[in-house]
């Protein structure tokens, strides 16, 4: 509703309280009935507004629904949903693999403002001999919303001379996860509420060597899509010129696609409403990143988190300096939903049916259900 409206009170009230010529150049006297008037006709505006806004829905009335009314209350399906979802909350666990020295703590503290990922004082000292797996959760609260986040690093990852099967603790994790939950879902008397632990989300480092993907990085990442969500993103990208950037994502692109390696989000699962916004995505990935946790002024006078050098500052919230906007929108603001259902609805569902169908008992080399019981799952 705006003063605009062509109902004769608010008109006239809107009149009322703008029309203040005739007491210009009056002295305190007319200071006083300026400000009296003023106070009348706001009240009057306002009580207007209040009773119009207050009117109820078409055919409801106080009492319930008129008669005659056509009014079921099916509408009430989105309030009522959204009221469980608040209250139970919402479960999002994100890993990131990267050789160290990427900045994977720091991004995923810029992607939340926020102390998750904490490193412990002398953790670099001595490489761990092997890909260790270590996860950190935290509750966090915005707007009424909590999210249970769990954050799971591989320290070791890739920072060997030999890295031969440096992706097997990745992979078992993953697969751990699957199979914990699988086990719950399975039991006769099995929970209302699992806990679920399944990796919703991978962001997976690249060095800005400004090349191609190593054959390390194609290796592991053959493994991964299979399993998981893949987002790639080039740490560190302030290191590259723009034209060096540009460049570098369209040789990515290029291994990515020519050793069939497949990365959020895909055209497998997505609807055909979601098919341009997502084209944008994939003509962008992978993400050139820029993480930070220290804030610094910039020329504008305002508090930005961002990097400093000599030759100037890179803030990571600006689109033009570098992607974390991006991906930030994608994992948190617009693509968080589908990540979790597509890791439930496809890669989950994947692992459930493999697990499931080989344990059926097989007769002449063809499976046959009828055979199969609850001991054999």
């Amino acid at each position: 509703m705006t003063p605009g409206h062509s109902d004769p009170n608010i008109r006239t009230a809107v009149v009322e309280h703008t029309t203040t010529k005739q007491y210009k150049g009056l002295p305190n006297t007319g200071y006083k009935l300026l400000k009296k008037d003023i106070y009348k006709s706001t009240k009057r505006l306002l009580t207007v507004w209040s009773c119009i806004f207050s009117m109820p829905q078409a055919g409801v009335t106080e009492n319930g629904p008129s008669e005659g009314s056509t009014y079921v209350g099916i509408d009430t399906l989105q309030e009522q949903t959204r009221i469980k979802a608040l209250r139970k909350g919402y479960t999002f666990n994100l890993m990131v693999v990267g050789r160290s020295g990427l900045g994977k703590s720091t991004l995923v503290n810029t992607l939340f403002k926020t102390q998750v990922a904490r490193r412990k004082p002398g953790i670099d000292e001595h490489l761990p001999s092997t890909t260790q797996v270590k996860s950190t959760s935290a509750t966090l609260t915005e707007g009424g919303v909590r999210l249970n986040l769990t954050i799971t690093d591989t320290p070791g990852f890739g920072d060997h001379v030999n890295n031969e099967n440096c992706w097997d603790p990745i992979i078992s994790f993953i697969c751990a996860q699957y199979e914990r939950y699988l086990t719950e879902e399975t039991k006769v008397d099995r929970p209302l509420h699992i806990n679920d632990t399944r990796v919703h989300c991978c962001i997976y480092f690249i060095p800005p060597t400004g090349h191609y993907l190593s054959s390390l990085d194609v290796e592991v990442l053959k493994h991964l899509h299979q399993i998981v969500s893949i987002v790639p993103v080039v740490a560190k990208a302030d290191t590259l010129t723009l034209e060096e950037r540009t460049s570098f994502k369209e040789r990515i692109r290029s291994d990515l696609l020519h050793h069939g390696i497949k990365i959020y989000p895909t055209m497998d699962y997505e609807d055909k409403e979601d098919e341009i916004e997502n084209n944008k995505i994939r003509e962008r990935l992978p993400f050139a990143i820029v993480g930070s946790t220290a804030w610094h002024e910039n020329g504008l006078g305002r508090k930005v988190l961002g990097r400093k050098s000599n030759w100037g500052l890179v803030e990571v919230e600006n689109k033009s300096h570098n992607d974390f906007a991006f991906l930030r929108d994608l994992l948190i603001r617009t693509h968080m939903q589908d990540l979790i259902m597509v890791t439930s609805q496809s890669h989950y569902e994947k692992y459930r049916r493999t697990k499931l169908t080989s344990a059926l008992p097989k007769l002449n080399g063809q499976t046959h259900i009828d055979q199969m019981g609850e001991s054999k799952i």
